[in-house]
C-alpha cells in the first residue's frame, strides 16, 4: 500500500468522527426528547420478557401439566393487556422521536439559511445553486431517519438484550450462551459493511448534487437553450449525469441488500441453533418445558434489535453522507462583519474614501473617492466593467472592501451590523426578484404592515397603479414566481414601487428606470426626485438619459471616479461624460 492510502484512511476516519460528534451536537433541545422516545422504546421491549414468561408457563400447563383452560387463564390473560401496552408505548415512542428528529431538521435548515446569509452573495454565487439546493432540502432531509430511529433505537439495543440474556441464563445456560456469543457477529458484520458503504453513500450525494445543479441550471436557462437549439444536447447531458447517479444508487443498494440479509441470516442461524439445542434437551428429558419455551420464545426478541439496528445503519450513512455536505457550509468563513448598531440621522451622508476590491487576481475598485450628499441624486456613469456594481454592491453590504472604506452618518460601515445598515436601505436591483404572491405582497416586502392607501399611493409614484388597476384582482393579483406573468418594464416599476414604500433614507438604484419607454420613465423620474427630497440616492445609470434625473454624476473607470459634477457642469466642457453622451446622442439618431 503507498502512502498516500493510510493517509487518505487517517482523514477519512477523522472526518467521519467528527461528523458523528457534530450529528450528536445537533440534537440540542431535542436530545432529551430523543433520549425518552430511546427510553419509552426500551421498557417497551423489555416488556417481552414478562410477556413470554406467562404465555411460556400458560401453555406449559396445558401441554405438560394438563391442566384446562380455566386453569391456564390465570397465565394466559395477563398477555393480550401486556401486548397492547407494548404497542401503546413503542407507537408513543415513535411519535416522539419524529417530533424530536423533525425539531433537529428545523435547527440545522434554519443554521444553513443564516449561514448562507452572512457568507453572502460571493459565496453562493461562487457554488451550484443545484448543489446549494441539494444541501438545504435533500441534505437535511436525510437527517431524519438517523434521529427518528438509529438513535432511538440505540437505546432498546443497549438494554433489551443484555435483558433477554439476564433473564434467560439462570434457567438455561446454555441458550444464553448461545444468544452471548452470536450476538457480537451482527454489529462485527455492520462495521465491516459499513466501511466500505460510507465511500459509496458519500459518491451518491455528490453525484446527487451535480445532478441537481445541472437540471437547475437547464431549468433557469431553458429560453436560451431553446433558442440555441442545444435541447437535445442538454438533455443527453443531463441523461449522462443521471445514469451515473443511477449507477451510484443502485450500487449503494446492493451493499444495503447485501448487508440486510446477511445481518437475516446470522439472526436466524442464531434462533435455530438455540432452537435446535432446545429441542434435543427436551426430547432427552434435561429440562423443562416451560424454561424451553420461555428461552425459545425470546430468542427472536433477542435479536429483534440488533436486526433492527442493521437496517437503520443505512440510515446512519446516508446521514453522515449528508452531514458533510452541511457541515462544509456551516464551517465556511465569513466574510468579516461589522456588529455595532449606533443610532442613524434621518439624513444620512456617505462617503467612499479610496476604497479598493478586487475579483481574486482582478482588480474591480482602485481607489475610488466619492461623496453622497442627502437630498440628492448621485448617478454613477462609465462603460462595462469600469466598477459601478461592485461600488453600489459595497454599500448594499453584500461585499466588504479590500482596501479604504465606507463612511456612512460618520461611522465606518465595516463597523456597523449588515441588518442594522440594511434596515436604512432600500434597493431596486437591474433584474428585480419578484417573490410567489400577490402583488401588494412584494410592493410591501420591506413593510409588511404598510396600509393600502401607502401602496397605492407609491405604486401611482412608480407609474404602475393604473396597470394594478386594469387587472381583474387588482393588488391581490398573483404575479407569479420570478414574476413572469409581467413584462421587464413592469417589474422594474413594480420594484420601485417598493424600494418607495419603505421609509429608508438611502436609495440604491442599478438603473431603476431600465425597460421603461420615455414617457413612463420621465413619470418615474418625476417620482423619483420627489422621493429624494431628503434621501440619499445613488443610481447606476446605464442609460445617459437617466443622467438627467440626477442632481451629480460621478464618472467611473478602471475602478476610480475619474470625474465628478453637476449634469450642466460636466456637459458644457470637454469631458469624459460629455463625449459619452455625445456618443449616446449619435447612437439614438443612428437607430431612427
Amino acid at each position: 500500500m503507498s502512502a498516500a492510502a493510510p493517509l487518505a484512511d487517517s482523514e477519512s476516519a477523522a472526518l467521519r468522527r467528527r461528523l458523528i460528534q457534530w450529528l450528536r451536537d445537533q440534537e440540542g433541545g431535542a436530545g432529551s426528547t430523543l433520549r425518552r422516545a430511546g427510553m419509552l422504546g426500551a421498557f417497551a421491549g423489555a416488556l417481552v420478557i414478562p410477556q413470554a414468561w406467562f404465555l411460556a408457563y400458560g401453555i406449559a400447563l396445558v401441554v405438560v401439566g394438563g391442566a384446562t383452560l380455566a386453569e391456564a387463564l390465570p397465565w394466559l390473560l395477563p398477555v393480550p393487556p401486556i401486548m397492547l401496552v407494548r404497542f401503546g408505548i413503542t407507537q408513543w415512542a415513535d411519535r416522539m422521536a419524529l417530533g424530536g428528529a423533525i425539531a433537529v431538521k428545523g435547527h440545522v435548515r434554519a443554521a444553513l439559511v443564516r449561514k448562507l446569509q452572512a457568507l453572502g452573495t460571493d459565496y453562493v454565487q461562487a457554488r451550484s445553486s443545484g448543489a446549494l439546493a441539494t444541501v438545504v432540502i435533500d441534505g437535511v432531509e436525510a437527517l431524519q431517519p438517523y434521529y427518528a430511529r438509529y438513535r432511538p433505537n440505540l437505546a432498546v439495543l443497549y438494554v433489551v438484550p443484555l435483558a433477554i440474556a439476564a433473564v434467560v441464563l439462570p434457567r438455561d445456560w446454555i441458550s444464553g450462551l448461545v444468544l452471548l456469543v452470536t450476538a457480537p457477529v451482527i454489529p462485527l458484520f455492520m462495521f465491516l459493511i459499513g466501511h466500505g458503504t460510507e465511500r459509496l453513500n458519500q459518491r451518491q450525494w455528490r453525484k446527487l448534487a451535480q445532478l441537481s445543479g445541472r437540471l437547475l441550471d437547464a431549468l433557469r436557462h431553458l429560453t436560451t437553450i431553446k433558442l440555441f437549439n442545444a435541447a437535445g444536447r442538454e438533455a443527453d447531458s443531463l441523461a449522462r449525469v443521471s445514469d451515473e447517479y443511477r449507477r451510484t444508487t443502485m450500487s449503494v443498494l446492493r451493499v444495503a441488500f447485501l448487508s440486510s440479509l446477511a445481518l437475516e441470516f446470522f439472526a436466524t442461524v442464531g434462533i435455530a441453533l438455540v432452537a435446535v439445542l432446545i429441542g434435543f434437551r427436551l426430547l432427552d428429558g434435561m429440562m423443562g418445558f416451560g424454561v424451553g419455551l420461555f428461552a425459545l420464545l425470546l430468542a427472536p426478541e433477542f435479536y429483534a434489535p440488533l436486526r433492527r439496528l442493521g437496517a437503520d445503519y443505512h440510515a446512519r450513512m446516508e446521514a453522515l453522507a449528508a452531514a458533510e455536505g452541511v457541515v462544509a457550509v456551516l464551517e465556511a468563513s465569513e466574510p468579516r462583519r461589522g456588529t455595532g448598531e449606533p443610532s442613524l440621522p434621518e439624513k444620512i451622508a456617505i462617503s467612499f474614501e479610496d476604497v479598493a476590491f478586487a475579483y481574486g487576481e482582478t482588480p474591480a475598485l482602485q481607489g475610488a473617492t466619492l461623496a453622497l450628499e442627502p437630498g440628492t441624486v448621485t448617478a454613477l456613469v462609465g462603460a462595462s466593467g469600469s466598477g459601478k456594481s461592485t461600488l453600489l454592491s459595497l454599500l448594499a453590504t453584500q461585499r466588504v472592501p479590500h482596501g479604504g472604506r465606507v463612511v456612512v452618518a460618520g461611522h465606518d460601515l465595516a463597523s456597523i451590523s449588515p441588518s442594522h445598515w440594511l434596515q436604512q436601505v432600500a434597493l431596486v436591483p437591474q433584474r428585480p426578484y419578484l417573490f410567489a404572491g400577490s402583488i401588494r405582497d412584494n410592493i410591501r416586502l420591506g413593510q409588511p404592515d404598510a396600509p393600502q392607501s401607502a401602496v397605492e399611493a407609491v405604486a401611482t409614484s412608480a407609474a404602475i397603479h393604473d396597470f394594478i388597476m386594469s387587472l381583474p384582482d387588482g393588488y391581490a393579483t398573483p404575479v407569479g414566481e420570478h414574476g413572469h406573468t409581467l413584462s421587464g418594464g413592469q417589474a422594474q416599476r413594480l420594484a420601485l414601487a417598493r424600494a418607495f414604500l419603505k421609509p429608508a433614507p438611502v436609495v440604491l438604484m442599478d438603473e431603476g428606470t431600465a425597460g421603461l419607454d420615455h414617457a413612463l420613465e420621465d413619470d418615474v423620474g418625476a417620482a423619483l426626485a420627489r422621493l429624494a427630497r431628503g434621501r440619499t440616492v445613488l443610481v447606476i445609470a446605464h442609460r445617459l438619459r437617466t443622467v438627467q434625473l440626477a442632481d451629480r454624476i460621478a464618472v467611473m473607470e478602471g475602478g476610480r471616479i475619474v470625474e465628478a459634477g453637476s449634469p450642466s457642469e460636466l456637459g458644457a466642457a470637454d469631458t469624459r461624460f460629455a463625449r459619452m453622451l455625445r456618443a449616446d446622442e449619435e447612437a439614438a439618431w443612428a437607430a431612427t
